[in-house]
């Protein structure tokens, strides 16, 4: 490969708290970024919506602001790549105006007309058995019975919403309706669509939608956008867009990803069978794997990367550092007609603090993190978390420390069921989001999965990074394998074989509390 000078990537990052916009090297080096915080709306019912408008002004704030510092020359910069939330719906009109909020991967409310359209005779977690092996078979997986995915989505639009539904041109993910407000081109790419269940990916370099697929999704068929790999170009920055940010007008708009996507790249764990761990607002465990293959009954399988001709392992945990900030805005530092007590601005380096002054363990105190049900190793929607084995002498921290130790849990439970869908252990994790700048809960990620955990540098930048390093490799400025060695690694974390006891018996309890549990949060959280 021809060396080339070394250009930048503006990189955009959206993700549930809202955008950050960051100039990142060709080379993977984030030399700035900016981030400005979005609504989030949640409805009775289950319903999660965010304003579309809210998403394009923030990114737009976000780049000028980070733009304006002028730490690199304008005509430096090549390439735009958007990486995403996922699971999401944006219905937009011929002229790309979107119709209503955008439905996103929190919101639940299409989960009564799914359960109608793919129920069978014999059901396996509310799939008609025959219909989920066909559809497995073609897609990887099946429509949520959850309704936590654009096909339900859609069809929650198609039945509460049809003056919508039959204006809708086109049915778009987060990330492609952002590339749509650069370059005015409607296109999904190979892994964006995944989640619509209408795409034939075993022929992971012919990817297209499938005749059965669309007749069983009652969905129109013309309501689909276009198809392109995430390493080709979505078009060129639009003339207007360009001007207002200071760009150059032949700035390319690569066709990027969602987030779990470019996280796996940003990470660094880019090799087959080589895993990473994300804590942010929610959680997951990720690897690229060699082979198509799914596993319903835990809710995950091998889709698409954006990695050409690659299968990633693709799962998510709806609420882990969610549950940080639950316990910030509603336990500890509460503001509202009864209290008024604002939240420190170091807030979570003192929860760091507090977590270190309690043994392993947390007294045996227990915290389950599923505030807002869980989608893998169990798709749940009525399931809700729980502290357990409070006592008089249970502290703050101790509370603290447990929510550490939860999501951490949560994780083991999930890593059990991926090593066994790999046929093999991980040797060590990759640790990245936000979670990953707590060198405590990178200890107890160590000791709990009993991993080595290697502790990304800069880990909060790696889905900007991710998305930056996927334009490079599609403007030609890096190979694949040029990936990983570009990923510093800040710490590694070795299990504790002192701590093994007492959170194997933990985690089993964590386990068995699940499974004894499930039918009396059923009972409660029924519609």
């Amino acid at each position: 490969m021809t060396e080339k000078k070394e250009k930048y990537i503006l990189a955009v990052d959206l993700g549930t708290s809202g955008p950050k916009s960051a100039i990142v090297s060709t080379n993977g080096e984030v030399i700035d970024a900016e981030f400005q915080d979005v609504p989030l709306h949640l409805f009775p019912g289950g319903g999660a919506e965010q304003d579309p408008d809210d998403w394009w002004n923030a990114i737009m704030a976000t780049a000028k602001k980070v733009l304006a510092k002028r730490l690199v020359l304008a005509e430096d910069i090549v390439a735009v790549s958007c990486t995403t939330q996922w699971s999401g719906t944006v219905a937009v009109d011929r002229d790309g105006n979107h119709l209503m909020n955008a439905i996103i991967w929190l919101d639940t409310r299409g989960h009564q007309y799914v359960k109608k359209l793919v129920k069978g005779i014999i059901n396996v977690e509310g799939f008609g058995l025959m219909k989920a092996i066909r559809w497995a078979w073609l897609t990887g997986a099946i429509p949520s019975p959850s309704g936590k995915d654009p096909f339900c989505h859609i069809i929650y639009i198609k039945n509460e919403h049809p003056d919508i539904y039959a204006k809708t041109y086109k049915f778009l993910e987060p990330k492609d309706y952002i590339n749509l407000k650069f370059t005015g081109n409607f296109f999904a790419s190979y892994d964006s669509i995944a989640l619509h269940w209408v795409t034939n990916n075993r022929d992971i370099n012919n990817v297209f939608y499938g005749k059965k697929l669309l007749k069983w999704s009652t969905i129109a068929p013309d309501k689909f956008p276009d198809l392109k790999r995430a390493v080709d170009l979505c078009g060129t920055i639009k003339p207007g867009i360009a001007d207002e940010l200071g760009l150059s007008r032949d700035v390319a708009v690569t066709m990027g990803c969602p987030d779990l996507h470019s996280a796996a790249i940003g990470s660094g764990a880019v090799k087959d069978y080589e895993g990473h761990v994300y804590i942010g607002t929610s959680s997951w465990l990720i690897c690229h794997v060699p082979f198509k293959k799914t596993d319903i009954f835990h809710n995950f399988a091998s889709m698409p990367s954006a990695l050409p001709g690659r299968y990633l392992v693709l799962n998510e945990q709806e609420t882990a550092g969610k549950c940080l900030m639950y316990l910030r805005d509603n336990l500890f530092y509460c503001k509202d007609e009864l209290f008024s007590n604002e939240a420190p601005t170091d807030v979570y380096r003192r929860f760091d603090a507090a977590v270190a002054g309690v043994p392993a363990g947390s007294h045996r105190v227990i915290f389950t993190p599923w505030l807002y049900g869980e989608r893998t190793p169990a798709e749940n929607s009525t399931i809700r978390a729980a502290f357990l084995n409070l006592s008089l002498d249970t502290t703050r921290a101790s509370m603290i420390r447990a929510v550490y130790e939860g999501v951490a849990y949560n994780l083991r439970w999930l890593m059990g069921c991926v090593e066994k869908f790999n046929r093999r252990e991980f040797p060590y994790l990759n640790f990245i989001g936000g979670g990953a700048n707590s060198d405590v809960w990178c200890q107890i990620l160590a000791d709990v999965l009993d991993r080595k955990i290697r502790q990304v540098k800069d880990p909060i930048t790696a889905n900007a990074r991710g998305a930056a390093f996927l334009a490079s490799i599609a403007l030609g400025y890096l190979t694949i394998d040029q990936v990983s060695e570009r990923i510093a690694i800040k710490q590694e974390y070795i299990p504790n074989p002192d701590n093994r006891r007492i959170y194997d018996e933990l985690f089993r309890e964590f386990v068995g509390f699940y499974q004894t549990s499930k039918h009396m949060y059923r009972r409660l959280n029924k519609e």
